[in-house]
C-alpha cells in the first residue's frame, strides 16, 4: 500500500506545528519510546508416559455390574413412546394446561410450578405448557456480563428434582407455536387409580 504525498497546505500546517512544539525532557522521551517486546525462547514441556504414571491399562479386579454403553448426546432418546413425542415436538398436540411463570422471582416461581404440575398430574393430564420466558436481552452497553433466562434453566432442574420428578416423564422445549424457546412442554406419567 503506497503512501499519499501531502498536499501544500498540509506541509504548511505541519511546518507550524513543529515550530510551535518543545522538545521532551530527556527523561520523558525515554518514556515515551515503545518498549519493544522481548522474545521468550520456546520450551517444549517434558511429556511424561501417562499409561504407566497412572496405571492405565491394567487390569482391575473389580467385580461389579457391567456398565452399558453411554447414549450419544447429540439427541437424548424419549422416554415417551416415539410418535407422541415426535407430535410434542411439532407442536400437534394441544397442551391441556399451562402456566406462565414469567416476570416473577425464582421464590415465587418454584412453589407456583410445583403446585400447577401436582395439580395437573392429579387430574389426569399428560401434556402441560410451563412459560418461562426467555430472558431479558443482553445489553450491549452493560460491562458486567450477566447471566440470562435464570428461570429457563431452572424450570427443567426443578421438574427433575423431588417431588415433581415423579410426575414428570419427559421435558423438551416447546414448538415455536407453543412459545418456542420461552416454554416448555412437561409430559406427565400416567396416574394410577384405584
Amino acid at each position: 500500500m503506497s503512501r499519499r504525498k501531502l498536499r501544500p497546505e498540509e506541509k504548511e500546517l505541519w511546518q507550524k506545528v513543529t515550530h510551535s512544539a518543545t522538545p521532551l525532557p530527556q527523561a520523558l522521551r525515554r518514556a515515551a519510546e515503545p518498549v519493544k517486546p522481548t522474545v521468550r525462547p520456546k520450551v517444549e514441556p517434558e511429556i511424561m508416559d501417562l499409561p504407566k504414571a497412572f496405571g492405565i491399562g491394567a487390569k482391575a479386579n473389580i467385580a461389579g455390574p457391567s456398565v452399558s454403553k453411554p447414549q450419544t448426546a447429540s439427541q437424548p432418546k424419549p422416554i415417551m413412546d416415539t410418535k407422541t413425542y415426535g407430535k410434542m415436538r411439532r407442536g400437534r398436540l394441544a397442551p391441556e394446561g399451562r402456566i406462565d411463570l414469567h416476570g416473577m422471582t425464582l421464590d415465587q416461581a418454584h412453589p407456583a410450578l410445583t403446585r400447577f404440575i401436582l395439580t395437573s398430574y392429579s387430574r389426569g393430564f399428560r401434556l402441560v405448557l410451563v412459560i418461562t420466558g426467555k430472558g431479558q436481552r443482553d445489553d450491549p452497553h452493560d460491562p458486567i456480563p450477566r447471566q440470562r433466562g435464570v428461570l429457563k434453566r431452572q424450570v427443567p432442574m426443578w421438574l427433575r428434582m423431588a417431588p415433581l420428578n415423579t410426575a414428570v416423564m419427559d421435558v423438551s422445549e416447546a414448538h415455536i407455536r407453543h412459545g418456542g424457546g420461552g416454554a416448555y412442554y412437561v409430559y406427565l406419567r400416567r396416574t394410577l387409580r384405584s
